[in-house]
């Protein structure tokens, strides 16, 4: 005969066998929220946990293999990249400039966002931490080491073409892949004809139905999403590496993973939040921040810095971008050179250009193909080469005023270093210096929260996803940097290449919008008479 605790084993057990078999409302609740029975959730999930893996017990093969799949990307797409590049800008200003440009999209007579709100969104997002970092190390990068098309000339030549390669690298070029004629064709599609708002979009006037439902519409939205959270990841957990060794140069403090990963747990319950608020509060609110913060170091440094240096730098950096714009953008003599400097910048770019062009049709429901083109690819551009002169134009100024007083700070690819050379030469050079960190915070925080809530309403399906799912991923972006950055920077370096190689599916995804977008762009033209 059995005894009570018999019984009760028994019991527990059979009670274990079936919440196995049969998951309690609440886990299938969650599970529902997450939209873990979405294939895509699984791919892309599954990859990134793949990914961490191998970098915390092979982080040699990893980087072997990452580096391999980047030499590969550079080497065999790279000149298609910089033909794609090209001719998206130059499409979408043929298409700003005709008829076409007073088309509306979005199915709404007026927008949505206000020019100021929208404006802040996009410059926020689409510049991320590189709009400071990069400012300051690559105008003073090419300084130290001339681009091959211009070569070694004297100092201030060496200063102009400097800033002129930089230029074209954030410029036209860079801000048009990320949202412009992909946008046209997704807000079309979405708004128009009924589509989902996601990446597969891209391809259904290319394979129709096979796009939109089963194995292809899955993967390239699972894509889209590994090559935006790499690219995400990479500046959150710079940001840890960064703002970890400024802390030690100004204030003394240790730089080690414990700061590191503060810095990225603060940068992540940031982000996160504005993202659970959604586009019309938390996303905007700091975006116009970010921008009121960037506008009023502009005003400072254009006038307690080098200001004639700035002014003249910026109109002969960008008149000599602009006279040598098609040998710029076409130069292929030195492939070591491009593939760590244009090409690299391309694969970054198209990597993001899916789920930017996703971003950028959510927030400008509204508005004309004209006011579209005229932001993205013109005014977005000259303003992010105009804070480019003021930071690592200040830079060269300084250093061509006291030669080595920057290039030290720079030594050794020193991103942060070069920043805070640059504020060190300024009027109060600790409270600038601090102005900067908090900038460059803000600016990752408005990339993490835009692709938090881009990566869960494509997953979702949802203009508005659920919290649960918005938190998820968010937290999951901050963690895999974490853990990355416990690797030293080679982890995060190795997910920072990676979205290099992404860019090669990714350029295949934005391709047919070449074609389809003036298409589109004529089809509507017509039907709202213009």
């Amino acid at each position: 005969m059995l005894n009570s605790n018999t019984v009760e084993s028994t019991s527990a057990a059979s009670n274990s066998a079936y919440n196995a078999i049969h998951p309690p409302e609440r886990l299938r609740q969650l599970a529902a929220k997450l939209e873990m029975n979405n294939p895509v959730f699984w791919i892309s999930g599954s990859f990134l946990t793949l990914f961490v893996l191998l970098a915390l017990t092979h982080p040699v093969t990893l980087s072997s293999v990452v580096d391999s799949g980047f030499q590969l990307a550079t080497r065999y797409f790279g000149a298609f990249w910089q033909i794609l590049l090209l001719a998206n800008f130059v499409i979408g200003l043929a298409l700003c400039f005709g008829r076409t440009g007073d088309v509306r999209l979005g199915d709404l007579n007026t927008p949505d966002v206000t020019n100021f709100k929208w404006l802040s969104i996009v410059l926020c997002t689409l510049l991320a931490g590189g709009g400071v970092f990069w400012a300051a190390a690559e105008p003073i990068a090419h300084f130290v080491s001339p681009p091959p098309l211009f070569g070694s000339q004297d100092a201030k030549t060496n200063a102009i073409n400097a800033l002129s390669q930089s230029f074209v690298h954030w410029g036209f070029l860079a801000w048009a892949v990320l949202g412009c004629l992909s946008s046209i064709v997704l807000m079309h599609l979405h708004y128009d004809k009924g589509l989902p708002l996601k990446p597969r979009t891209l391809l259904y006037p290319l394979l129709g139905e096979k796009a939109i439902k089963g194995g292809i519409g899955n993967t390239v939205d699972a894509l889209s999403i590994i090559a935006v959270a790499a690219g995400t990841i990479g500046p959150i957990g710079f940001l840890g590496l960064q703002i970890s060794y400024a802390m030690q140069e100004l204030f003394g403090t240790t730089d080690t993973f414990i700061t590191q990963a503060i810095v990225v747990v603060v940068a992540m319950v940031f982000y996160t939040l504005s993202a659970l608020s959604g586009v019309n509060r938390g996303i905007q609110l700091v975006s116009r921040y970010n921008i009121i913060l960037t506008v009023a170091l502009i005003v400072f440094i254009l006038f307690a810095g080098p200001t004639g240096f700035i002014i003249d730098s910026y109109v002969q950096g960008l008149g000599q971008m602009i006279d040598q714009f098609v040998p710029m953008a076409l130069y292929r003599g030195n492939p070591e050179w491009l593939g760590w400097w244009t090409v690299f910048f391309w694969g970054w770019f198209i990597g993001y250009a899916p789920m930017m062009a996703i971003f950028i049709a959510r927030i400008s429901r509204g508005r004309t193909i004209r006011q579209l083109v005229l932001a993205i690819s013109i005014a977005a551009p000259l303003v992010t080469c105009f804070w480019f002169t003021i930071v690592g134009g200040s830079g060269l100024a300084f250093e061509l005023e006291n030669p080595g007083v920057i290039q030290a700070g720079f030594e050794g690819f020193n991103m942060p270093g070069a920043l805070l050379a640059i504020t060190q030469q300024l009027p109060f050079p600790t409270l600038i210096s601090i102005l900067f960190l908090i900038l460059t915070t803000t600016f990752i925080v408005t990339t993490g929260d835009s692709m938090t809530y881009t990566i869960t309403m494509v997953i979702s399906g949802d203009k508005e996803p659920n919290a649960t799912i918005r938190a998820f991923w968010g937290i999951i972006m901050g963690a895999v940097a974490i853990v990355l950055i416990s690797l030293g920077s080679g982890g995060i370096s190795a997910l920072q290449s990676f979205i290099v190689i992404t860019a090669v599916p990714a350029s295949f995804i934005i391709a047919p919008s070449l074609w389809y977008a003036p298409k589109i762009a004529n089809q509507m033209a017509k039907q709202q008479r213009l």
